[in-house]
């Protein structure tokens, strides 16, 4: 039992996590590739949220039938709604600012976010930071060394290693530049620190509404809506509405089933488990697989900073890691203390009864 749980609470959240980001750096590479065949970021939004509760609705409705589904306050409601407007008010930004300059931009900046949500998480005391405590200073530490991994990795390159180019005629939208680039930039910033409040705001809806499945349908539901109408404003062209049995379809198919739907609930899974610190930790991982990906489809050239960034990376998030496991390890010796204390009296009663016992037959 002592080994499932550790393997649930510790190895099976770092692959789940990994895998979801590197999922969405393949998501937002194909989306990307489907712009430039024309493709609306509106309407591309507005299709993945629809099949994205489209699959959702009835997993959940034959879900709820199997369990018990905590009960949905109004105040819930409302943050669900909240949480569905930050969302998909990201997805329609973060998209734009990808359109104006490329996927690799995207996953740099994406650094923030692990900065961005622990300082978010110490100001809503979602986060212990003791300054003696080596849980926390290694939190810390580990952030920093992430993001500093990270801008090493984007911004030195070095020497060449190796050049591996399985397409014979690459494609280099993941290098494209634009007049709008520092635009794209500023907006992706802004981004970032919305996806961090989104983080921080499902965690604490988890903490009164522990049903992930439905959670995510809700907020599901409330981005379709949202994005819907701003597309709906945005692009009132018919025309441009109509996706046609190509790349733009299988882009809006696979973001809304493993992006929209898959993502949501792998984050609302592990935010429960392991909170928003700990989670957002990984997003410097997105500017490794980016740099991967480049070099193994697109050609591009392997470089040593790519390789001394990753193991930055790799080394900070380890940190993070450990800090965390440490910072359980003190909460469960602090939970099993406790009882302890509180049974002492019972213990000592139980004693003396014995005692009085033992006297009276002996006397």
């Amino acid at each position: 039992m002592t080994r499932r749980w550790s393997f649930y609470m510790d190895f099976l959240p770092i692959v789940v996590i990994a895998s979801n980001e590197f999922s969405d750096v393949a998501l937002v590479i194909l989306y990307k590739a489907a712009t430039l065949q024309g493709m609306n970021n509106y309407v591309f939004v507005a299709y993945a949220y629809a099949v994205g509760t489209s699959v959702l609705l009835p997993i959940t409705f034959f879900k709820r039938r199997s369990r018990v589904v905590p009960p949905l306050s109004f105040s819930i409601l409302c943050k669900i709604v909240l949480l569905g407007a930050i969302g998909s008010s990201c997805q329609i930004m973060g998209y734009t600012a990808i359109s104006y300059s490329s996927p690799t931009l995207s996953a740099s900046i994406g650094n923030l976010i692990p900065a961005f949500t622990f300082i978010l998480a110490v100001t809503f005391r979602m986060e212990k930071l003791a300054a003696k405590s080596r849980s926390s200073n290694a939190k810390v530490i580990g952030s920093i060394i992430s993001i500093a991994g990270a801008f090493v990795l984007t911004f030195y390159k070095g020497p060449s290693i190796m050049n591996s180019s399985l397409l014979h005629q690459p494609v280099d939208f993941l290098k494209s530049e634009d007049s709008s680039w520092a635009f794209a930039g500023i907006l992706l910033t802004i981004v970032y620190l919305m996806f961090s409040l989104w983080y921080i705001l499902m965690v604490h809806i988890l903490k009164e509404f522990s049903d992930e499945v439905t959670l995510v349908l809700l907020y599901t539901i409330t981005a379709t809506i949202i994005s819907t109408v701003v597309a709906l404003l945005s692009v009132p062209n018919a025309s441009a509405w109509k996706i046609g049995l190509n790349l733009s379809l299988i882009s809006i198919v696979s973001s809304g089933i493993f992006g929209k739907l898959i993502s949501s609930i792998v984050y609302a899974w592990s935010l429960r488990l392991k909170g928003a610190v700990y989670v957002t930790s990984f997003k410097p991982l997105q500017i490794v697989f980016s740099v991967a990906l480049a070099v193994i489809f697109l050609g591009d050239t392997l470089h040593v900073g790519s390789i001394i960034g990753a193991i930055i990376i790799s080394t900070g998030l380890y940190a993070v890691m450990w800090g965390k496991s440490r910072e359980e390890i003190e909460e469960d010796v602090g939970s099993s203390e406790s009882p302890s204390t509180d049974n002492a009296p019972l213990l000592q009663s139980c004693r003396i009864e014995t005692f009085e016992n033992k006297t009276n037959g002996n006397v």
